[in-house]
């Protein structure tokens, strides 16, 4: 029998697909052919739909029902060959506002960390707005101190990009790096390769209960106060988008909605009017006599 775990398993690791994509595809694959009981050549898409909408009818999320149906369609597609296509109504997940931290949050939470290397990885992965993944598999040489840049090699989508190197943690990383056996060396290194993503989340879980922090922080807080952040700063949604990555302007003004109105330039129209400092900005000051007759005059009052 065709071991299609195994093989699908092989093409993702040649994509590049990242660690957890990897195991979250197989994990639902491997529930699909238990449920289907079918070689997988013979799978059709009456068995996809009868799947995910049994899925559904447990009220399964949306963002699960998606990963499900990805999962399936690479099989299908890259190893089995089968073009397929499935409206299904219910893929939509809500849309969230996400989490984000204030900057004095932010600055307690660093704080609580007194390990300087753990203190460090937090301090770039929010001074540059890296993903969790992206920081963990850094190399010494996705370093150019020069010009003030870094890369990350094979990012989410399997993409490139720049990001910048706070002026703040410049020199110390310099100084961190220096210490590295090689030029191909992790940046944070473990023993068995690179630090964990695990690693940073029990840090950063750490971290904000240290800081009494009530809001479920976790690694991607971080970048998503490091995108709204730069929105409060003034940076226009185009430099944001390309520092994060994104491939739509629309998944980064998202960050518009979460910035603090007085930081985007909104002003509340009734600051215009500027009531209780005697109503004289417009030329409408009312003697209190006046509005008091207006008020008791019948059929001729104030209109609210």
């Amino acid at each position: 029998m065709l071991d299609i775990i195994e093989l699908v398993k092989k093409e993702m690791f040649r994509r590049k697909y990242s660690e957890r994509t990897i195991h979250s595809y197989l994990f639902f694959l491997r529930k699909f052919l238990r449920y289907c009981h079918k070689e997988p050549r013979k799978i059709s898409k009456k068995d996809i739909k009868g799947y995910l909408e049994k899925l559904s009818a447990k009220n399964v999320s949306g963002s699960t029902i998606n990963v499900n149906l990805n999962a399936l369609k690479f099989m299908l597609e890259n190893i089995l060959n089968k073009r397929f296509m499935i409206k299904i109504r219910y893929s939509k997940t809500p849309k969230t506002l996400p989490s984000v931290l204030g900057k004095e949050e932010v600055f307690r939470l660093i704080k609580a960390i007194k390990n300087e290397k753990h203190r460090l990885m937090v301090r770039l992965m929010y001074g540059s707005g890296l993903r969790v993944s992206e920081l963990t598999n850094l190399r010494v040489k996705d370093f150019d101190f020069e010009n003030n840049y870094g890369f990350v090699r094979h990012g989410k989508g399997n993409k490139d990009r720049m990001f910048i190197i706070p002026d703040s943690l410049k020199e110390e990383l310099i100084k961190y790096v220096k210490n590295k056996s090689s030029y191909d060396s992790w940046l944070f290194e473990s023993y068995n390769g690179h630090i964990s993503s695990r690693t940073l989340q029990v840090i950063i879980k750490k971290a904000a209960k240290e800081a009494k922090i009530k809001k479920n922080v976790h690694p991607h807080t971080l970048r998503h106060s490091y995108a709204t952040h730069l929105i409060e700063n003034g940076y226009d949604v185009t430099s944001v988008q390309s520092l994060l990555g994104h491939n739509s302007a629309e998944t980064t003004m998202i960050y518009l909605h979460i910035a603090k109105p007085k930081m985007i330039n909104v002003k509340s129209p009734l600051d215009e009017l500027q009531l209780g400092d005697g109503d004289k900005k417009y030329g409408y000051e009312i003697e209190e006599s006046k509005a008091i007759e207006l008020i008791n005059s019948d059929n001729k009052g104030l209109r609210i």
